[in-house]
Protein backbone atom coordinates (compact mmCIF):
# COMPACT_ATOMS: atom_id res chain seq x y z
CA UNK A 1 0.00 0.00 0.00
CA UNK A 2 1.44 3.64 -0.64
CA UNK A 3 1.37 6.34 1.82
CA UNK A 4 -1.06 9.05 0.17
CA UNK A 5 -1.09 12.96 0.76
CA UNK A 6 -4.76 12.07 2.10
CA UNK A 7 -3.79 9.75 4.41
CA UNK A 8 -0.72 11.97 5.95
CA UNK A 9 -2.83 15.09 6.00
CA UNK A 10 -6.15 12.99 7.81
CA UNK A 11 -3.11 11.13 10.19
CA UNK A 12 -1.41 14.72 11.55
CA UNK A 13 -4.62 16.64 11.17
CA UNK A 14 -2.74 19.63 8.52
CA UNK A 15 -3.38 21.29 5.63
CA UNK A 16 -0.05 20.77 3.86
CA UNK A 17 2.44 18.31 3.23
CA UNK A 18 5.47 20.83 4.00
CA UNK A 19 3.71 21.93 7.38
CA UNK A 20 3.86 18.14 8.60
CA UNK A 21 5.57 17.49 11.47
CA UNK A 22 4.96 14.60 13.51
CA UNK A 23 3.17 11.22 11.41
CA UNK A 24 2.06 8.24 13.05
CA UNK A 25 1.47 5.25 10.39
CA UNK A 26 1.65 2.15 12.70
CA UNK A 27 0.24 -0.79 11.24
CA UNK A 28 -0.77 0.66 8.14
CA UNK A 29 0.29 -2.26 5.57
CA UNK A 30 2.75 0.68 3.72
CA UNK A 31 5.04 -0.52 1.33
CA UNK A 32 5.69 3.17 -0.89
CA UNK A 33 6.43 6.00 1.43
CA UNK A 34 8.07 7.80 -1.38
CA UNK A 35 5.88 11.02 -0.16
CA UNK A 36 8.15 11.56 2.34
CA UNK A 37 9.97 13.08 -0.11
CA UNK A 38 7.47 16.27 -0.08
CA UNK A 39 7.66 16.81 3.80
CA UNK A 40 10.72 18.58 4.84
CA UNK A 41 9.35 19.39 8.31
CA UNK A 42 9.00 16.18 9.09
CA UNK A 43 10.96 15.59 12.73
CA UNK A 44 9.49 12.14 13.79
CA UNK A 45 7.49 9.42 12.54
CA UNK A 46 6.19 5.85 13.13
CA UNK A 47 6.18 3.34 10.50
CA UNK A 48 7.15 0.21 12.56
CA UNK A 49 4.87 -2.90 11.78
CA UNK A 50 4.70 -2.12 7.90
CA UNK A 51 6.11 -3.72 4.99
CA UNK A 52 8.63 -1.10 3.88
CA UNK A 53 11.86 -1.87 2.28
CA UNK A 54 13.39 0.78 1.06
CA UNK A 55 14.31 4.15 3.15
CA UNK A 56 15.35 6.70 0.54
CA UNK A 57 12.42 8.37 0.76
CA UNK A 58 13.17 9.47 4.16
CA UNK A 59 16.84 10.89 3.16
CA UNK A 60 14.64 14.24 1.92
CA UNK A 61 13.41 14.76 5.73
CA UNK A 62 16.27 16.80 6.93
CA UNK A 63 14.60 18.10 10.44
CA UNK A 64 13.90 14.53 11.11
CA UNK A 65 14.74 13.40 14.87
CA UNK A 66 13.12 10.07 15.64
CA UNK A 67 12.38 7.65 13.04
CA UNK A 68 10.80 3.98 14.16
CA UNK A 69 10.70 1.49 11.61
CA UNK A 70 10.70 -1.54 13.92
CA UNK A 71 8.94 -4.94 12.09
CA UNK A 72 9.28 -3.92 8.31
CA UNK A 73 11.04 -5.54 5.60
CA UNK A 74 14.46 -3.54 5.13
CA UNK A 75 16.74 -5.94 3.47
CA UNK A 76 19.99 -4.71 4.14
CA UNK A 77 22.26 -1.85 6.63
CA UNK A 78 23.27 -0.85 3.62
CA UNK A 79 19.73 1.45 3.19
CA UNK A 80 21.37 3.63 6.08
CA UNK A 81 23.17 5.30 3.85
CA UNK A 82 20.01 7.17 3.44
CA UNK A 83 19.95 8.07 6.72
CA UNK A 84 23.71 9.72 7.11
CA UNK A 85 22.22 13.15 5.41
CA UNK A 86 20.59 13.53 8.19
CA UNK A 87 21.90 15.78 11.11
CA UNK A 88 19.34 15.87 13.70
CA UNK A 89 18.60 11.89 13.86
CA UNK A 90 18.85 11.03 17.07
CA UNK A 91 16.25 8.03 17.83
CA UNK A 92 16.36 4.94 15.57
CA UNK A 93 14.29 1.91 16.05
CA UNK A 94 15.11 -0.83 12.88
CA UNK A 95 14.86 -4.06 15.17
CA UNK A 96 12.89 -7.06 14.18
CA UNK A 97 13.94 -6.23 10.28
CA UNK A 98 16.21 -8.78 8.18
CA UNK A 99 18.81 -5.98 7.89
CA UNK A 100 19.39 -7.33 11.78
CA UNK A 101 20.92 -10.47 10.71
CA UNK A 102 21.55 -13.02 13.65
CA UNK A 103 24.57 -11.19 15.11
CA UNK A 104 23.62 -8.33 17.49
CA UNK A 105 26.47 -6.73 18.49
CA UNK A 106 27.74 -7.22 14.80
CA UNK A 107 24.11 -5.31 13.99
CA UNK A 108 24.52 -2.30 16.77
CA UNK A 109 28.15 -1.50 16.06
CA UNK A 110 27.49 -1.50 12.00
CA UNK A 111 24.53 0.81 12.92
CA UNK A 112 26.55 3.49 15.13
CA UNK A 113 29.39 3.59 12.98
CA UNK A 114 27.53 4.88 10.19
CA UNK A 115 24.89 6.99 12.47
CA UNK A 116 27.38 7.81 15.55
CA UNK A 117 25.46 10.99 16.39
CA UNK A 118 22.44 8.55 17.49
CA UNK A 119 20.95 8.81 20.77
CA UNK A 120 19.42 5.92 21.08
CA UNK A 121 18.87 2.84 19.02
CA UNK A 122 16.59 0.05 19.25
CA UNK A 123 15.16 1.41 22.53
CA UNK A 124 18.19 1.24 24.30
CA UNK A 125 20.42 4.40 25.20
CA UNK A 126 24.08 4.82 23.18
CA UNK A 127 26.52 4.91 25.15
CA UNK A 128 30.30 7.24 24.29
CA UNK A 129 32.01 4.11 24.60
CA UNK A 130 29.65 2.61 21.96
CA UNK A 131 30.27 4.85 19.57
CA UNK A 132 34.23 4.90 20.11
CA UNK A 133 33.85 0.52 19.64
CA UNK A 134 31.80 1.20 16.20
CA UNK A 135 34.59 2.71 14.41
CA UNK A 136 36.48 -0.75 14.74
CA UNK A 137 34.16 -3.03 15.16
CA UNK A 138 30.90 -2.00 13.21
CA UNK A 139 31.22 -2.41 9.29
CA UNK A 140 31.48 0.41 6.50
CA UNK A 141 28.23 0.84 4.50
CA UNK A 142 28.89 2.17 1.12
CA UNK A 143 26.92 2.61 -2.08
CA UNK A 144 28.14 1.38 -5.24
CA UNK A 145 29.60 2.97 -7.81
CA UNK A 146 27.99 4.71 -10.85
CA UNK A 147 29.21 2.12 -13.25
CA UNK A 148 27.39 -0.82 -11.19
CA UNK A 149 24.00 0.70 -11.23
CA UNK A 150 23.67 1.01 -14.79
CA UNK A 151 19.94 1.29 -15.86
CA UNK A 152 18.14 -0.36 -13.08
CA UNK A 153 17.27 1.08 -9.75
CA UNK A 154 20.00 2.13 -7.24
CA UNK A 155 20.70 -1.11 -5.29
CA UNK A 156 23.26 -0.69 -2.45
CA UNK A 157 26.24 -2.93 -1.27
CA UNK A 158 27.24 -3.62 2.42
CA UNK A 159 31.19 -4.43 1.42
CA UNK A 160 34.00 -5.16 4.13
CA UNK A 161 37.08 -3.04 4.12
CA UNK A 162 40.34 -4.53 4.38
CA UNK A 163 41.14 -2.91 7.12
CA UNK A 164 38.25 -3.99 9.02
CA UNK A 165 39.08 -7.81 7.62
CA UNK A 166 41.92 -7.47 9.43
CA UNK A 167 40.81 -5.96 12.91
CA UNK A 168 38.02 -8.88 12.91
CA UNK A 169 40.80 -11.48 12.30
CA UNK A 170 42.33 -10.01 16.29
CA UNK A 171 39.11 -10.04 17.96
CA UNK A 172 38.89 -13.53 19.07
CA UNK A 173 36.25 -12.89 22.00
CA UNK A 174 33.89 -11.69 18.79
CA UNK A 175 35.01 -13.72 16.27
CA UNK A 176 32.65 -16.08 14.25
CA UNK A 177 33.03 -19.82 13.45
CA UNK A 178 33.06 -20.08 9.30
CA UNK A 179 29.49 -21.03 9.04
CA UNK A 180 27.97 -18.25 11.13
CA UNK A 181 30.23 -15.84 9.32
CA UNK A 182 28.81 -16.63 6.42
CA UNK A 183 25.40 -16.82 7.68
CA UNK A 184 25.28 -13.35 8.74
CA UNK A 185 26.98 -11.94 5.99
CA UNK A 186 24.45 -12.81 3.69
CA UNK A 187 21.67 -11.69 6.08
CA UNK A 188 22.94 -8.20 6.75
CA UNK A 189 23.47 -7.79 2.72
CA UNK A 190 27.65 -7.95 3.18
CA UNK A 191 29.59 -9.25 0.09
CA UNK A 192 31.33 -12.62 1.11
CA UNK A 193 35.09 -11.85 1.72
CA UNK A 194 37.30 -14.56 -0.07
CA UNK A 195 40.75 -15.78 1.24
CA UNK A 196 42.22 -14.57 -1.74
CA UNK A 197 41.10 -10.97 -1.53
CA UNK A 198 43.80 -10.31 1.03
CA UNK A 199 47.73 -11.44 1.75
CA UNK A 200 48.62 -13.39 4.66
CA UNK A 201 47.99 -12.00 7.70
CA UNK A 202 52.21 -11.50 8.70
CA UNK A 203 51.95 -9.60 5.51
CA UNK A 204 48.10 -7.38 6.05
CA UNK A 205 49.29 -7.20 9.47
CA UNK A 206 52.40 -4.67 8.69
CA UNK A 207 49.89 -2.79 5.89
CA UNK A 208 46.99 -2.76 7.94
CA UNK A 209 48.91 -1.08 10.98
CA UNK A 210 50.13 2.15 8.83
CA UNK A 211 46.75 2.47 7.10
CA UNK A 212 44.65 1.60 9.93
CA UNK A 213 45.27 5.59 11.01
CA UNK A 214 44.85 7.18 8.62
CA UNK A 215 41.47 5.49 7.82
CA UNK A 216 40.32 5.82 11.08
CA UNK A 217 40.98 9.52 11.19
CA UNK A 218 39.21 10.41 8.05
CA UNK A 219 36.35 9.03 9.12
CA UNK A 220 36.32 10.99 12.31
CA UNK A 221 36.83 14.16 10.59
CA UNK A 222 34.36 13.74 7.68
CA UNK A 223 31.69 12.72 10.91
CA UNK A 224 32.94 16.00 12.66
CA UNK A 225 31.32 17.92 10.11
CA UNK A 226 27.80 16.26 10.29
CA UNK A 227 27.95 17.21 14.15
CA UNK A 228 25.86 20.21 16.20
CA UNK A 229 27.37 21.57 19.48
CA UNK A 230 26.27 19.14 21.53
CA UNK A 231 27.71 16.09 19.29
CA UNK A 232 30.93 17.43 19.26
CA UNK A 233 31.40 17.97 23.24
CA UNK A 234 30.40 14.31 23.46
CA UNK A 235 33.21 13.72 21.25
CA UNK A 236 35.30 16.38 23.22
CA UNK A 237 34.42 14.25 26.37
CA UNK A 238 35.34 10.40 24.73
CA UNK A 239 38.78 12.08 23.48
CA UNK A 240 39.56 13.38 26.61
CA UNK A 241 38.80 10.19 28.67
CA UNK A 242 41.02 8.35 26.09
CA UNK A 243 43.73 10.66 25.98
CA UNK A 244 43.92 9.93 29.92
CA UNK A 245 43.11 5.99 29.81
CA UNK A 246 46.58 6.07 27.21
CA UNK A 247 48.50 8.53 29.66
CA UNK A 248 47.88 6.72 32.73
CA UNK A 249 48.98 3.28 30.76
CA UNK A 250 51.93 4.99 29.52
CA UNK A 251 52.41 6.10 33.38
CA UNK A 252 52.40 2.25 34.50
CA UNK A 253 54.76 0.88 31.31
CA UNK A 254 56.98 2.73 32.75
CA UNK A 255 57.20 1.73 36.06
CA UNK A 256 57.32 -1.57 35.02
Amino acid sequence: MKLTRKMVLSRAKASELHSVRKLNCWGSRLTDISICREMPSLEVITLSVNSISSLEPVSCCRQLSELYLRKNRIPSLAELVHLKGLPRLRVLWLAENPCCGTCPHLYRMTVLRTLPQLQKLDNQAVTEEEVSRALMEGEEVTAPSREDLGNGPPELSYTLSAVDAATETTQDPLSLGKGEASSDQGQLGLKPTSRDRFPPFSQREAASSRTSRNNILTAILMLLRELDIEGLEAVHQTVVSRLQALHKQELQEDME
